[in-house]
């Protein structure tokens, strides 16, 4: 079935196709069958289905489920309203006595109506509650009805009830009227959201801000073109991209709002819709019982606003943990909406945009109905009042006096009055004649004419307003819908962000739910060697690589226990078809063979196969080992042992002046003699490409994806510059997991050496300051600005050579200061971050303006060759290492180191042998 579609109940089966029986003998004889062996009676009962089924369904669907969309009312919605007027008289009643009101009018059970009013009661529109009406936060039921108590909102009084515009039908039983729909003149079925499952059919209307929903009306009724988003009381995030407008087959995705409150702690503060604090604990329990996310403990603090704080182990990545709330628990939630209304007593399915639409137009159409009979009262006021004027003035009680009949009284005014109504709209009647007899003595005595005509202008003067009022009915809507959103849009602000999500792999944020040991003697390597050395934390799925001293490299899968063999130097997490991370080593060829170096990295390999990095002599041994998780290339020191006439004991190779090549290659000879052993001599920086990162603004992160503004190419030393408008400056390394505050100004590649311009209003002193500085501690977040509490950041500059344009206020009886341009570079030297700065000026400043930096030539950088891996099958020839020169006097003081140290083997870093 289309979206489109209207939907009868009673047309939903084909009668041709249903067996009819007679219902009123309660069985259908005409059907009865007697089977001739067993003698069983068999009665076909689709005729029930036809009847009984059909009634129950419309019923349900009609009655029960789901709201009209005249009013936005379910049934029993309408029938707690109408009987909430019934009882108003300012005071507030007790919810048990007005749901046993509405049983006068709704023929089923207090539960369900009281569960429905507090439903409503929630929503903070219609009823002004007191008591413990539960919370929507963290789902905490309501107080019981005889404790809580209800009376209508002066909002609810002003745009619900119009007795005079509404039409009745008499309630279940027929002893009361009920109204057949409220003239509500305003979308409220979008503001309050609906729900309601019934018999083959759903509805979900998602709730809508009171404000936008207002200012929604106003552009239709102007002609212009609006769209409309949920709006939900629980705030969070939004996603409503893929919202279509409310109609079948469209979600939105809801988030909550999660903060970093500090290195280990993360808050919640708000939550998606139809999730409660309780239920979204529960979600993060569960996923941190899988092993999906890794947390210490939680802390719900929330009372009048959501504080959930998740506190983290050290070492746990906040930002990921982030991304893996919202991929493996209730912190985001899907919702499909499907908007299901009731038109005519049938279901139609219609977008949210239709639905205000049509409540607008039937607002209009209410507010032109009462103008009609405000008008026809103002006339019957304006037409007695002349009447009771001409009936005193022209003193025509005095022709009844000698009057004996009824008859004749009427008769005697009636003639009295002729003369003198040639003026008036309508003709007069005997009723009007009565009302004149009964007017009393004292008030004609005391009748003043000029208060009478006074009276009789101020009708007319509300006549013609009501009459301009319906000839320019679309302008007077207008000013009704703003004049609710200036008397009760105050507080009704959006709650929920609208933000464009990103996709989340769960597969890249799922946490290390496990621990890796390794034993290197033994060669075990398992998440259940806890008595042995802690190497990193890991999922059940990761591929675990292993290198050993002999050469040997494996990648397994993680398990409790695996033997990879004795002289474990390195174990980590493997990562497929991974580039970067490049392996140095320094391996001798054998027992009496040459020692080789080689750089290489592991793209792709078999499982638990084992893999010879050396030439597969026997009696190999690597002597020096990283892992480099960026390419990093060190310098290391290469020590000899004495023999014979060897004079070179020690010189430095540079492993960035050898190439990437695969894990099969033999490597490049560094010495034919023994070596004595390796040392780490000075850290080297990445010899691959930089990475080119790109900042995605629509979803506030870093990709590698090119989508967004380019940052910049990266090195393992290269870092982001961060500035929010808080003044609060910060260098971070760009980890595509990074999340950004919204108040964020600057975004930027950090160059160390250019300074970082500000001009800041000081708070106490009230005057604007200028500074000038680079960043001192690159790990270190620092505040630009004092800590006056009305100190605030104007403008920062990222150039060379900024300049601005400041504006002075025109003071009174003077000439208007001309515009001055700032040379920020002339204007301040480089000074601490501390530094408060050089007072710009002692004049009002009207504004201040950035203006195109001076130029300015940056020094050309140094080149620097790039190193590609090679193909994994290519092998290298056995070219020597170029060795250093070394002084006589450096060689006789190594000469004398002559002791051995044992082999190192920490992740990452250099191993000696």
């Amino acid at each position: 079935m289309t979206e489109d579609e209207n939907i009868n109940p009673e047309e939903s089966l084909n009668p041709d196709q249903i067996n009819h029986q007679d219902l009123e003998g309660g069985e259908d004889t005409s059907a009865a069958e007697t089977a001739e062996d067993s003698g069983e009676t068999i009665t076909r009962i689709s005729g029930m289905y036809k009847e009984w089924f059909l009634d129950y369904a419309s019923y349900v669907i009609l009655e029960r489920a789901v709201p009209a969309i005249e009013d936005g009312f379910k049934p029993v919605q309408r029938r707690i309203m109408h009987s909430m007027k019934d009882l108003d008289d300012g005071r507030y009643n007790k919810v048990a006595n007005i749901v046993g009101h509405t049983m006068q009018y709704h023929p089923h059970g207090d539960a369900s109506i009281a569960d429905a009013m507090v439903q409503i009661g929630q929503k903070d529109l219609l009823i002004d509650t007191q008591g413990n009406w539960g919370n929507i936060l963290t789902g905490d039921r309501a107080a019981a009805s005889r404790y809580i108590e209800a009376r209508l909102s002066k909002f609810a009084l002003d745009v619900v009830y119009n007795p005079k515009i509404t039409d009745w039908q008499a309630s279940y039983d027929g002893r009361r009227k009920e109204p057949i729909n409220l003239p509500v003149m305003f979308p409220m079925l979008l503001a309050q959201g609906g729900e309601g499952i019934a018999v083959g059919l759903s509805t979900k209307i998602l709730p809508h801000n009171f404000i936008e929903l207002i200012d929604a009306s106003v552009k239709h009724l102007e002609g212009k073109r609006f769209t409309i988003y949920p709006d939900f009381p629980t705030a969070g995030m939004v996603d409503v991209t893929d919202y279509n407008d409310g109609l079948r087959g469209g979600k939105i995705r809801s988030r909550a709002r999660i903060l970093q409150h500090d290195k280990n702690t993360l808050v919640i503060r708000e939550i998606p819709f139809t999730t409660t604090t309780t239920s979204l604990i529960d979600s993060i329990l569960k996923a941190n019982d899988k092993g999906k996310i890794k947390i210490k403990k939680i802390e719900d603090n929330t009372a009048s606003e959501v504080e959930i704080l998740i506190h983290i182990p050290s070492g746990i990545s906040p930002d990921k943990t982030i991304d893996a709330l919202y991929a493996f628990t209730n912190c985001e939630t899907s919702i499909s909406p499907l908007g299901c209304v009731i038109e005519d007593n049938k279901p139609l399915f219609v977008g949210v945009s239709e639905m205000l639409r049509r409540s607008t137009d039937r607002t209009v159409q209410l507010l032109k109905s009462e103008l009609e009979i405000q008008l026809g009262e103002f006339e019957n006021q304006w037409h007695y009042a002349s009447l009771e004027r001409i009936f005193i003035e022209n003193r025509i009680y005095r022709d009844i006096e000698e009057v004996d009949t009824w008859e004749g009284v009427i008769k005697a005014i009636d003639d009295g009055l002729k003369p003198h109504t040639a003026h008036l709209k309508r003709a007069v009647t005997e009723e009007d004649i009565v009302r004149l007899t009964e007017i009393r003595i004292k008030r004609i005595s005391k009748f003043d004419i000029d208060k009478a005509q006074q009276k009789i202008e101020a009708l007319e003067d509300q006549i013609a307003q009501v009459k301009h009022h319906l000839a320019n009915l679309i302008e007077y809507a207008i000013a009704y819908f703003k004049r609710l959103k200036k008397d009760y849009g105050e507080g009704k602000e959006r709650k929920a962000e609208i933000k464009v999500f990103d996709d989340i792999e769960a597969t890249k944020v799922v946490i290390r739910n496990t621990k890796l040991y390794v034993n290197r003697e033994e060669g075990f390597i398992g998440t259940s060697l806890r008595r042995d050395e802690y190497v990193t934390d890991c999922s059940d799925i990761d591929d675990i690589i292993v290198f050993t001293q002999e050469g040997i490299m494996m990648v397994t899968k993680v398990d409790s226990k695996t033997f990879i063999g004795k002289g474990i130097l390195h174990v980590a997490v493997f990562k497929k078809k991974d580039k970067r991370t490049i392996y140095n080593m320094i391996y001798k060829d054998g027992t009496k063979g040459a020692t080789y170096l080689k750089r290489f990295a592991v793209t792709s390999v078999t499982r638990d196969r084992e893999y010879n990095l050396t030439t597969g002599t026997k009696g190999s041994k690597v002597l020096y080992f990283t892992a480099n998780p960026n390419g990093e290339a060190e310098v290391v020191t290469v020590l000899l042992r004495q023999s014979g006439s060897i004079k070179k004991l020690k010189w430095d190779v540079d492993f960035a002046d050898q190439l990437i090549k695969g894990r099969a290659s033999k490597g490049n000879i560094v010495t034919k003699y023994a070596v004595k052993r390796v040392e780490l001599k000075e850290k080297g920086l990445s010899t691959l490409k930089p990475r080119r990162i790109w900042f995605d603004d629509t979803v506030q992160r870093l990709n590698l994806d090119e989508r967004g503004e380019l940052l910049g190419e990266f090195t393992s030393q290269d870092r982001l510059l961060i500035i929010n408008q808080k003044g609060v400056v910060k260098t971070v390394i760009p980890e595509i997991t990074l999340r950004f505050d919204e108040d964020m100004i600057v975004l930027e590649k950090w160059e160390p050496k250019k300074p970082i311009s500000a001009i800041y209003w000081e708070g106490e002193k009230e005057l604007f300051y200028v500074k000038r500085f680079l960043i001192e501690n690159p790990d270190k977040e620092e505040f630009i600005i004092t800590d006056h509490p009305k100190s605030y950041l104007e403008r920062v500059f990222t150039e060379y050579r900024p300049q601005a344009e400041i504006v002075f206020v025109k003071e009174r009886g003077k000439d208007r200061k001309e515009n001055l341009v700032l040379d920020v570079e002339a204007f301040i030297a480089v000074k601490g971050s501390s530094a408060m700065g050089n007072q710009l000026t002692k004049d009002k400043v009207l504004e201040i303006n950035a203006l195109p930096p001076l130029p300015y030539e940056a020094p050309a950088p140094k080149p620097t060759e790039e190193l590609d891996v090679v193909d994994e099958e290519t092998v290298s020839s056995d070219d020597t290492v170029a060795t250093k020169e070394v002084s006589e006097e450096k060689q006789a003081n190594n000469t004398s180191k002559d002791e051995e140290e044992p082999p190192v083997g920490n992740d990452g870093q250099a191993s000696l042998f």
